[in-house]
């Protein structure tokens, strides 16, 4: 049996924003789907601890850091046209980057096989020395480096599955091949980066691959991506542990995308990913909350991830899509330099 623990704190409501998509109530749907279903006894709490400046220093300046600082105590304030802050925003971001570093301790020191971290503010925006997106730190980021560097691994593999492409993780790992960033996203959208001829620089070329994808893929079209590309270039790279930045915004009843995925899309995606992580991290998963702004659309992600972790009997399995098959072969060519499996 998986032994699957849910990291959360009432801490990370206390990030308030006012008529914003990315809001406390997406934690609480979660919570009350889990409860419902049943999903929630059966999972181990997971209790975060704070970040250190040391922590997040990583992956941002120190002046990045003390902007965000600085918001403690104001109850109102825009950083950008997207992201906004409350009195509690820094307090919960410190608590959110500490938990996906908290999650990684427990699932290397072999306490749980994976860990979910149910956090907010979301992270993969986040840039070295500016936040965007909604995003404050980059939480996945920073958790990445600290496995690198506590626990000196040398392969961490990111999947971010959010609807929108991760810029700041991409970013903080372009130069660097112990970290192999892989994202499926639609393109043309915010931010606006993600192109699959970005592949890294220096010798972190060929590690991050990007798959932008145009708006009303579904369950089908992200299985046969998954089988075709991401899979073959994650098995070959023998990762020592697996992070996922999922965001729940590409299923078809989100308000801000176009995609189509469903319940069965992200299980399959899961236990895809699960399947990686047992052939070369002896099962070692994280995943972290990022994007998702449907009641509807997380609850029935987030409850399709659990049973996959928990390796649940799936209730339908996705077929692989030939809609896109000209396109998965035009990736394939692309990444070929850099991978011998595809």
């Amino acid at each position: 049996m998986s032994r699957v623990g849910l990291l959360y704190s009432d801490v990370f409501l206390g990030h308030r924003t006012w008529q914003h998509p990315e809001k406390s109530e997406r934690l609480q749907w979660i919570t009350s789907g889990l409860t419902s279903s049943g999903l929630h006894d059966r999972l181990d709490t997971v209790v975060p601890r704070p970040a250190t400046e040391e922590d997040i220093a990583r992956v941002h300046t120190l002046s990045h850091i003390e902007t965000i600082r600085a918001t403690q105590g104001s109850p109102r304030a825009q950083l950008d046209a997207d992201t906004q802050t409350s009195e509690g925003s820094y307090e919960a971001a410190v608590l959110a980057v500490g938990g996906l570093c908290e999650a990684v301790d427990r699932v290397m020191d072999g306490k749980l096989d994976s860990v979910f971290a149910m956090v907010r503010p979301p992270g993969h925006h986040a840039e070295r020395d500016r936040a965007m997106g909604f995003c404050l730190f980059n939480n996945i980021a920073i958790a990445a480096a600290y496995a690198r560097s506590k626990h000196k691994l040398d392969r961490i593999l990111i999947v971010d599955w959010d609807v929108h492409h991760g810029n700041g993780t991409q970013h903080a790992f372009f130069e660097d091949p112990h970290c192999l960033y892989v994202s499926t996203h639609q393109y043309p959208f915010y931010p606006g980066t993600g192109h699959y001829r970005d592949v890294g620089m220096g010798e972190g070329e060929g590690f991050t691959v990007n798959v932008p994808l145009p708006a009303g893929q579904g369950d089908g079209e992200f299985r046969a991506i998954f089988d075709e590309v991401i899979l073959p270039i994650a098995t070959e790279y023998r990762p020592q542990i697996v992070m996922i930045s999922a965001g729940f915004d590409a299923h078809k009843d989100d308000p801000l995308a176009g995609m189509g995925l469903t319940g069965p899309g992200y299980g399959y995606m899961t236990r895809a990913l699960k399947s990686v992580a047992s052939a070369s991290a002896d099962g070692k998963l994280v995943v972290a909350l990022e994007g998702g702004y449907s009641e509807t659309g997380l609850q029935e992600g987030t409850q399709a991830v659990f049973h996959a972790l928990l390796n649940d009997p799936m209730v339908k399995t996705p077929a692989a899509s030939v809609r896109i098959k000209d396109y998965v072969g035009d990736l394939k060519k692309n990444f070929k330099p850099f991978w011998k499996s595809l």
